[in-house]
């Protein structure tokens, strides 16, 4: 093999060599809490502050922090919440800060998977921007620390921790009036809906259809819709009730005409033909 060949086949190798894994000097951490019934998910680098001065001069007090290392630290709320007493819509946002000695500024801010912060802040995608006390830790924590603690049946604390600094942030969540409404609705008893489902289940699976057409004709009692009715003539017609499955077939065609919807239309008219013969 000759020097060019040689040399060639040495890059080649070094090629193939230099994606090494090595760790990363503040990792990504990804945490998932649930508290009452929604969910809160946090994605941040973990920092540590390896024998340096973090808050006022590694992380300068006044000036918007991405709360983190690497990518901006995303949080994201699966319900409407509120953060300190100000709603905040339930979706994903960058969590910034500004720290200072004394309390901080904590941004929620609509926009996400961006590095660090951006070069201009655009105050119009603030969903919330609140203040908190900044607090004393009585020991320090080496590697910054975010999540979610003390936490109740309808609120928790989101808690940023780092150095010698803990900034706790209230989040308070609506429990109570969606537990009501899910009695409400399960103490009121099976819906239309629910009815239809049932029935349609039955008829697709060719199980009772006595029990299904007393399902069907309740759905429609409560809540007529032409798929429902549509369903409900279908019934009728396996059950051999010619002249109800007709009727009902009516009725679905009327409805679907009203609301635009040719294909129910059609297929009742074919139906009652069928029925007719």
């Amino acid at each position: 093999m000759n020097k060019l060949a040689l040399f060639l086949a040495f890059i080649f190798s070094i090629n193939l060599n230099s994606q090494i894994a090595t760790p990363a000097p503040s990792p990504l951490c990804k945490t998932e809490q649930k508290v009452g019934l929604s969910t809160v998910s946090i994605e941040y680098s973990r920092p540590s502050i390896r024998n340096r001065k973090v808050f006022g001069e590694l992380v300068p007090f006044g000036k918007v922090w991405r709360t983190g290392a690497n990518m901006a630290t995303k949080i994201t709320v699966t319900d409407d919440i509120t953060v300190e007493g100000k709603k905040l819509p339930k979706g994903s946002y960058s969590l910034f800060s500004v720290p200072d000695e004394e309390e901080w500024d904590i941004i929620f801010y609509n926009e996400v998977n961006i590095s660090g912060v951006p070069k201009v802040m655009d105050q119009t995608k603030e969903a919330a921007r609140i203040k908190v006390k900044a607090e004393l830790l009585p020991y320090t924590m080496e590697t910054l620390l975010i999540d979610i603690n003390t936490i109740n049946a309808d609120n928790a604390s989101l808690n940023i921790m780092w150095e010698n600094t803990l900034v706790p942030i209230h989040l308070q969540f609506d429990v109570d009036s969606r537990v009501v409404k899910n009695i409400d609705k399960v103490l009121a008893g099976p819906s239309s809906d629910d009815y239809y489902q049932a029935a349609r289940y039955y008829f697709d699976s060719g199980k009772d259809l006595t029990q299904a057409v007393g399902w069907i004709q309740k759905a429609n009692q409560m809540d007529a819709k032409f798929w429902k009715l549509r369903v409900e003539s279908m019934i009728l017609a396996k059950l051999g009730r010619k002249s109800e499955a007709i009727e009902a077939a009516m009725k679905s065609k009327t409805m679907a005409a009203a609301e635009g919807n040719e294909e129910y239309v059609r297929m009742n008219e074919d139906a009652i033909k069928e029925l007719n013969k």
